[in-house]
């Protein structure tokens, strides 16, 4: 029986975090919710829902996603496993368990869910998504032989992978930065079609203009860093 933690970055995520954390999974050990300077009554319904809360008060996507790997640094038993999900109930956190089958049966080192068109609601996910998508896999596929469709969010990873890949993008560009260095230390990895439905309330980064070039800069920024690395 594998060890599995979720880490959850949340901001302003009151209506939809828990439902999230209510929906995953029971063979889930710990979930993880870091609140990324939430205004609103985030941590108190992901506490009341029965997640650790943790607080980052640096915005950005990476900050709470590095503080939560660094909670569990400081856990004397570390899990074997670490899922990614975000906190806006547009993954569908029952889905985990096919996420994590890959690495407990298979021993492939990293999942990520690709939310595939058939298994999509309409617009669930924008246009500026669906191009930057496009853009980021094909070059990663033309640079790298990359088979990866998608940059989703819903992702898991062996532990002591994710450790070896030593992350450090602290804002829009860890999900292509994660994805790229598994390609550039040649880790196996599996895509997982998901389900993929209209998120609650509204993106902070693909539901403004600034957020959405901010993170096409990033994604490109990291691929052709790497691609000439």
């Amino acid at each position: 029986m594998s060890n599995i933690s979720v880490i959850i970055p949340a901001y302003n995520e009151e209506e939809s975090i828990p439902l999230v954390i209510n929906d995953i999974p029971s063979i889930v050990n710990e979930i993880i919710v870091v609140s990324n300077n939430s205004t609103d009554n985030t941590e108190i319904n992901a506490k009341n829902a029965g997640a650790t809360v943790l607080v980052e008060n640096q915005k950005g996507y990476g900050f709470a996603c590095l503080k939560g790997m660094d909670y569990i640094s400081k856990q004397e038993i570390k899990p074997d496993i670490v899922v990614f999900i975000d906190g806006d109930y547009s993954d569908y956190p029952e889905e985990l368990t096919k996420i994590v089958q890959p690495i407990i049966e298979e021993d492939i080192d990293f999942v990520v869910g690709s939310r595939v068109k058939e298994l999509r609601e309409v617009g669930a996910m924008t246009k500026p998504q669906i191009f930057g998508n496009w853009l980021a896999t094909n070059l990663m596929r033309l640079f790298f032989g990359s088979t990866f469709t998608d940059l989703g969010p819903f992702r898991a990873v062996k532990y002591n992978t994710l450790l070896g890949l030593n992350m450090e993008d602290k804002t829009y560009g860890w999900t292509v930065e994660m994805q790229l260095k598994v390609l550039k230390q040649k880790l196996s990895y599996r895509e997982i079609p998901v389900n993929y439905r209209n998120r609650i309330g509204v993106s902070k980064v693909s539901g403004t203009i600034k957020g959405a070039i901010f993170a096409g800069v990033k994604i490109l920024t990291w691929i052709f860093k790497y691609s000439f690395k």
